[in-house]
């Protein structure tokens, strides 16, 4: 008899062929038997390997039974990094029972299937790299045993899915092939006992639940023990930010006030409770079926309430007492979490950004706050806009002497600091560092820092290096800074499991530096020390305390480039290279005469049917620098403009100077996020995720997640652009721009629901799942007409009118289960 057995030595559904890499029919038989002995009779066996329409087979046999028939190699395949490759046998009238195993090539793992079929994603490679497998076997009752060998070519890592086009559908789009699980969402519990959410406005205990505006977020791999396990990528500990409120939602009828003009007290804590950092478990089922555990012990809400340590050289200045810590050292809570920074050690940075909304000061007058406070803290008070009479929400008016809200009053009452919340709003606009595994421990405020408008901390740590944390500030023409610590970093403490004790090493000892980026494509590090820093006119700085809590006078007094709205801040694992959104400018911030080489352009984006007019910078830009040397605590860099925003559809050269399409145009880029390099995603040329915060081209498209493979810093050339303003004046700018994009290095991968803003992104280590967050769903609703009704209109056509919208996390996966966006 014959035993019938083909090989498939590759399948995938991306099917991806190099046929130049095909062996012949002779090559393939003389591998392993001469052309004589595979003509031999007796007992024959056929083996055949199949990858796509191509199908190579050769016959074998002996009439020595004890050597039973042997399995010809299978066929040459291609693919590339990060893509699922199956090495299959198929069987006919036979039992088999064997076992792939990988000959040579860079390391893969082998996921068994079952007796004939085995798994592996593609690793990442910097050029064409063959893997070998080979097949063993038993086949049928006989004991025959069977071999056979399969090559896979693999290159190096490509986009890989179509892009997807702009829209305005009230749903998370995203490339076919890929599915979308809604995760945690504004008000899901976080502790037994608390009901489902009723998303009506009667909610509660949102000290307990999951805070509204989800902005960045991180996964921190939990092992089954439920010990910190950086690799897993099966469950972890997603934290994430609550930066701010669509209060119109959070109540029944919207936010409402007494007859005096004073907020309830249940709304106000309500509100102030929806602020803050969550940490939440969560779990995949297997084969990436994700869900969170809503009574996991690791649970967390960290609001404006909660318990906070000073750190660093400001801890215990007079400029941080208040009536709840006279002596500067504590402090509560943390508010208008924005973006975030990961440490060595596993904790989490979470950024305080927009804040001096919230407080209460009046206006100029006689008796008037402004007019008992001295003529620095007139200026300070000024430079970052605490200048509000009522408050963000009105927090500070409820009926209440409870210190909770009446801090929210920044008014100076007493006779000192010490006996009222006149410097409550120093206490914010910090990084805070805080360690998820522990909710117990108390967050730390790390002054070396710097005080500002927070949006996320980079950190860039290289063993044998010092640790740097790379911040922008985020409004019109404010700064880059630059944290560099005291102490060189040690590999062995990211394994430390006092995570906070190695905060304290690295984040409260070190000089804090500010960016000046010069027209020839260098740049400073310009250092924020005291007896370094000139005074101003109008504000003389008293001691490095008194820097870090100003540290935005600090910088305008070394004269740093202000920047077009500089805020999340990513490295290239591979290169090093720093990245830098830079969101937008109006034509204030931004007029013709006041461009300069790195914020270069002055234009118009009309919107809408009415062509709106939109002068300054209304789509943005994302500008990089190399450190001089590659260390992060060099004192120069150079730099250049990556990527330009641009409408395609209606913009000049001097506009879409990055030479963006239909496929990847963007405006207002936001979140930044360099893949984990722990894949395919974040190896060789790592994939930079770009996520966008957008008003000037959502007359197109809601906002969206983009995938790139940038170059490096000098790929693309010096340029001279041609500005235009209102009046029709032009004014030429030179600068100097990257390489311009392709479909091949940049493409749209995911457009959000309505009204909405794509922000917090990470993955699980083996880049297998995608989190993203989505924040504000329709922003711009009503509590009677909701703009929009996702998460529930994901996947549900027919959701009802009245259905709020509520900000939440999606995981994203690839239906083949391979690396995202490979």
């Amino acid at each position: 008899m014959t035993n019938s057995v083909s090989i498939t030595g590759y399948t995938d559904g991306d099917v991806d062929t190099n046929r130049s890499l095909e062996p012949s029919l002779e090559s393939l038989a003389a591998e392993r038997f001469s052309r004589r002995k595979a003509l031999m009779g007796g007992l024959g066996a056929t083996s055949m390997a199949v990858f796509g329409t191509t199908m190579l087979s050769a016959c074998g046999g002996d009439d020595n039974l004890s050597n039973g028939p042997v399995l010809t190699p299978g066929n040459v395949a291609a693919t590339s990094a990060g893509r699922v490759v199956t090495l299959t046998v198929t069987v006919s009238s036979q039992t088999v029972t064997g076992t792939w195993t990988q000959i040579s090539g860079p390391a893969v793992t082998l996921t068994r299937v079952d007796d004939t079929t085995a798994t592996f994603i593609a690793p990442a490679v910097s050029t064409g790299t063959d893997l070998v497998f080979a097949y063993g076997a038993n086949i049928g009752s006989g004991g025959l045993n069977a071999s056979a060998r399969s090559t896979v070519r693999v290159n190096p890592a490509v986009l890989g899915f179509a892009a997807v086009a702009k829209n305005l559908n009230d749903i998370v789009t995203v490339p076919a092939g890929y599915s979308v699980t809604v995760m945690t969402r504004l008000g899901d519990p976080l502790a037994a006992g608390l009901s489902a959410y009723a998303n009506n406005g009667t909610d509660a205990d949102f000290d307990k639940r999951i805070g509204d505006h989800g902005d960045a977020l991180h996964f921190f791999g939990l092992g089954s023990s439920g010990a910190r396990d950086d690799s897993s990528s099966t469950r972890g500990l997603m934290v994430q930010n609550h930066e701010n409120l669509n209060v119109q939602y959070l109540h029944p009828a919207g936010p409402t006030t007494d007859a005096s003009g004073r907020r309830p007290q249940g709304e106000a804590l309500k509100e102030m409770m929806a602020h803050g950092v969550s940490v939440s478990e969560y779990a995949d089922a297997g084969n990436r079926k994700w869900s969170y555990v809503p009574t996991s012990a690791f649970n967390r809400r960290i609001t404006p309430a909660t318990p906070m340590q000073f750190t660093g050289p400001a801890a215990g200045s007079a400029l941080l007492s208040t009536a709840f810590s006279p002596d500067g050292s504590k402090g509560r809570g943390t508010i208008n979490n924005c973006a975030n920074g990961i440490t060595p050690w596993a904790t989490n940075l979470t950024c305080e950004e927009n804040w001096a909304g919230y407080f209460r000061r009046d206006g100029s007058g006689a008796g008037t706050d402004t007019a008992k406070r001295s003529a620095k803290e007139r200026v300070a008070l000024s430079r970052y806009g605490v200048t509000s009479t009522t408050g963000n929400y009105g927090w500070s008016s409820v009926a209440t002497s409870d210190t909770l809200f009446t801090r929210w009053d920044a008014r100076a009452k007493a006779d000192d600091a010490k006996q009222d919340f006149r410097n409550e709003p120093n206490q914010f606009g910090w990084v805070v560092e805080i360690d998820p595994y522990d909710p117990s421990s108390t967050p730390r405020k790390r002054t070396a820092l710097g005080r500002c408008g927070h949006e996320g901390a980079f950190v860039q740590a290289v063993p044998g290096k010092k640790l740097a944390v790379y911040m922008g500030d985020d409004s019109r023409r404010e700064y880059l800074y630059k944290f560099v610590s005291n102490t060189t970093f040690a590999q062995a403490d990211a394994n430390s499991g006092n995570r906070i004790a190695m905060g304290d090493k690295y984040l409260d000892a070190g000089t804090l530096y500010v960016a000046k980026f010069n027209a020839d494509g260098n740049g400073q590090w310009l250092p924020l020390v005291f007896g370094q820093v000139p005074d101003l006119a109008t504000y003389a700085f008293a001691d490095q305390a008194d820097i870090l809590v100003n540290c935005r006078l600090a910088a305008d007094a070394v004269k740093a480039t202000p920047m077009d709205r500089p805020e999340w801040t990513a490295g290239n694992p591979a290169t090093g290279e720093i990245y830098l959104t830079l969101t937008n400018n109006n034509a204030a911030g931004r007029p013709l005469a006041g461009t300069d080489a790195a914020n270069p352009r002055h234009y118009n984006d009309p919107k809408g049917s009415a062509n709106t007019a939109q002068y300054g910078n209304p789509n943005g830009h994302i500008i990089r620098l190399r450190e001089a040397g590659d260390d992060q605590a060099a004192t120069s860099f150079r730099w250049d403009i990556y990527l330009f925003g641009a409408d395609s559809a209606d913009a000049n050269a001097d506009v879409n100077i990055s030479g963006l399409t239909a496929e990847n145009d963007f405006s207002s880029p936001d979140g930044l996020y360099f893949s984990r390099p722990t894949n395919a995603l974040g190896q060789v040329k790592p994939v930079l995720w770009i996520e966008t915060d957008d008003g000037a081209l959502t007359d197109r498209t809601n906002c969206m997640l983009l995938a790139a493979i940038p170059g490096m810093v000098g790929d693309g050339a010096a340029k001279t652009i041609t500005n235009k303003d209102s009046t029709g004046a032009t004014a030429t700018q030179a600068t100097f721009a990257g390489a311009s994009a392709t479909a091949a290095t940049l493409r749209r991968f995911l457009v959000g629901p309505v009204q909405c803003e794509i922000t917090g992104i990470d993955m699980t280590p083996d880049g297998r799942t995608l989190f993203v967050g989505i924040q504000h769903p329709g922003e711009d609703g009503t509590p009677a007409a909701p703009s929009s009704h996702w998460p529930d209109s994901q996947g549900n056509a027919s959701v009802a009118a009245t259905v709020r919208p509520r900000s939440a996390i999606v995981a994203i996966t690839k239906d083949d289960g391979g690396v995202i966006a490979l």
